[in-house]
């Protein structure tokens, strides 16, 4: 355990020594050039496969290519997070006014996913002055979690908080006293809903659904759009959330839309999601 943690501190302190823009690309050519031989690339091509039998096999090995490469990046610039921060140029936050209005005013749900850089979600939302608080999938190495989650913090002023059965109560709360809530919801979640996604039934997170919908407050999906090397660009849409008599049904309606969003924005640039995940089983 220790042994892979000052592992992982050792790759930290070399892509800290080196420039944004250094790290960042030198990153994504090793995992551009490794990952296709690993195990999760057959996974990666079985699923883009599935989701979008359209595309010939060529193009299908070209989008998983960049998404090695852009998943690399993302690593790398998860220990420039400061950096991002500091230099606005880098990071353009295209959202409509009107949106834009509604979220400064506090009480929202952000929905987002696992596309270009979604580490920038929070370093765009504390460009913007917006106070959110963030959820995090723990990671198995408890040292390695809790440096990863010091380099994220300063970036969710109302608190980090791992996945548990009490975190939703904590947000909860925090929404209720007028905080923001940001949640990554493109996972497969064994517990969740299943709602359509990519033509295919997909175990789904209910909870930014049952968190607007039980408190009256927005839903808003957000994506990270990687624009050149490490430069960005966020967009926002509000989702709309259904509000009837039946709790369960609202919750099922409300996020089989958020993942309607959700797919529409992958199809648009495939090679920016993570396809090698087990979204489907």
């Amino acid at each position: 355990m220790r042994l892979e943690y000052w592992g992982f501190r050792a790759v930290a302190a070399v892509a800290r020594a080196l420039p944004l823009d250094t790290a960042s690309a030198v990153s994504g050519w090793l995992w551009r050039a490794i990952a296709p031989h690993l195990r999760r690339h057959r996974r990666a091509r079985l699923n883009l496969g599935a989701a979008m039998p359209e595309l010939d096999e060529a193009e299908r090995e070209r989008i998983l290519r960049e998404m090695w490469e852009a998943l690399g990046r993302t690593f790398a610039e998860a220990f420039h997070l400061d950096a991002l921060h500091s230099d606005r140029s880098r990071i353009a936050i295209t959202i409509e006014p009107e949106l834009m209005e509604l979220m400064r005013g506090g009480g929202f749900v952000l929905a987002s996913l696992h596309t270009g850089n979604w580490e920038v979600c929070g370093v765009a939302a504390r460009q913007s002055g917006l106070r959110i608080a963030g959820v995090y999938q723990s990671l198995k190495n408890p040292l390695v979690d809790e440096f990863v989650t010091s380099m994220r913090a300063p970036f969710y002023p109302l608190g980090l908080f791992s996945k548990g059965h009490d975190t939703v109560f904590k947000l909860m709360r925090i929404l209720r006293s007028g905080g923001d809530v940001a949640v990554l919801a493109d996972l497969r979640e064994n517990r969740g809903i299943a709602v359509p996604f990519f033509g295919r039934p997909a175990p789904s997170n209910p909870f930014p659904a049952l968190m607007a919908r039980s408190q009256n407050v927005p839903l808003v999906a957000i994506r990270v759009v990687r624009l050149d090397g490490a430069r960005f660009e966020v967009l926002g849409e509000r989702v709309p959330v259904t509000r009837t008599a039946d709790r369960s049904a609202d919750v099922a309606a409300t996020t089989a839309a958020l993942h309607a969003i959700f797919e529409r924005w992958i199809r648009e640039r495939p090679a920016q999601w993570m396809w090698g995940h087990r979204r489907w089983g």
